[in-house]
């Protein structure tokens, strides 16, 4: 296997090439998790691996609860299913928290002041409500439970670690918060040992191939707890070694070459790079600068063949939907009526009537 094979047997399971689930749940319990702080961005991360599915579909699995937003594993945004949300905070839960120590004393939040945080929060949504940030944030201030200097984000966030809170349902296209026992009653709890088989299974399965350093980056585990579950799961899969790095891949799908320029407008901090601490097998070193900022910010991303080949944003209006693509080099007639193609999918999922796309750098034109 070459590296090229790599990104393109990534992109077979991460169902970019094709999918077999229908609804976003089934998705994103694949997957594990898809990291989800840019909102409207994470929703299409769902929307682009499942069929024919809208921006609406997924808000609507959202509002039932199938699938929240929440911090979970590495501290940032997540979309998990509801299905996995308890067993996975209490596996990543206790050492996000333990990381986070030296900043809650440099804010001066201790926790007496947590707990009493949390105690107003739980209050303040018990019996099914479900509230924005602000509100919430509102009634810490009333209590003298100061939330400037970024005190907020880490009280709500400690709220989500501790098991008390995860996303709401999204009103007036405001997201909000609700209780998380109220949302997605707690279920049997695993032992940490089927946790770590449970964890490393999916995402070997729904990322491969992929190494155990590329696993302990995503899961955010610490590098003993990471191996344990990497050796506990590598008979069930497929193991090849490529510069000197063991990669596991799942033995459940047949590997087929792309040989067919098919474009797809993956969205910024998707599980394609992100997921990966190495992300050489599809971006070049060249253009990684292109693709992702000095301060980590990761672009929308265009890509042909399992090799991202330049970023995109776009406009969204009423009716109509733009989409300007650059890209690292001058694109060929096939791929820009591809990348045109990709925009018009884009389009159906905002339900839009109208897409188009503009070339910041023109491409070739056909003879």
């Amino acid at each position: 296997m070459k590296r090229t094979d790599i990104a393109i047997l990534r992109m077979v399971n991460q169902q970019i090439r094709a999918t077999k689930f229908t609804t976003p749940q089934e998705l994103v319990s694949w997957m594990g998790v898809i990291q989800a702080q840019d909102f409207g961005m994470a929703k299409w991360a769902i929307g682009v691996r499942v069929g024919s599915t809208t921006d609406q579909d997924i808000e609507m699995a959202i509002n039932k609860g199938e699938i929240l937003r929440t911090h979970i594993l590495r501290p940032t945004w997540h979309f998990v299913s509801a299905n996995d949300v308890h067993w996975m905070l209490d596996l990543s839960s206790n050492k996000i928290k333990a990381a986070m120590k030296s900043r809650y004393r440099e804010l001066g939040l201790s926790e007496e002041m947590i707990s009493k945080s949390n105690t107003i929060i739980v209050k303040m949504l018990s019996g099914g409500n479900h509230l924005p940030r602000e509100t919430l944030i509102d009634a810490l201030n009333a209590n003298e439970i100061a939330t400037n200097k970024n005190r907020a984000s880490h009280l709500l966030v400690r709220a989500e670690l501790d098991g008390l809170i995860c996303s709401g349902t999204i009103q007036n296209g405001k997201q909000t918060y609700a209780l998380l026992e109220e949302r997605v009653p707690n279920s049997a709890a695993l032992r940490k040992d089927e946790a770590l088989v449970k964890l490393a299974d999916r995402y070997f399965a729904s990322h491969g191939p992929a190494t155990l350093q590329d696993f302990t980056w995503w899961s955010g585990l610490s590098m003993s707890d990471a191996r344990q579950a990497f050796e506990m799961v590598k008979a069930g899969f497929i193991s090849e070694t490529i510069d000197s790095q063991i990669y596991l891949f799942s033995n459940d799908v047949e590997f087929a070459k792309e040989d067919k320029k098919i474009a797809h407008l993956l969205p910024s901090y998707d599980e394609f790079l992100i997921s990966y601490k190495d992300r050489s097998a599809a971006l070049s070193a060249e253009n990684f600068i292109k693709t992702v900022s000095n301060n980590g910010i990761f672009h929308p991303i265009i890509v042909v063949n399992g090799q991202v080949i330049g970023t995109w944003k776009r406009t969204v209006t009423k009716d109509h939907v733009i989409v300007e693509t650059n890209f690292f080099s001058k694109p060929d007639p096939i791929i820009m009526r591809s990348v045109e193609e990709a925009c018009i999918k884009y389009g159906l999922y905002l339900e839009k009537k109208n897409s188009s796309i503009i070339s910041l750098n023109p491409p070739v034109q056909s003879s």
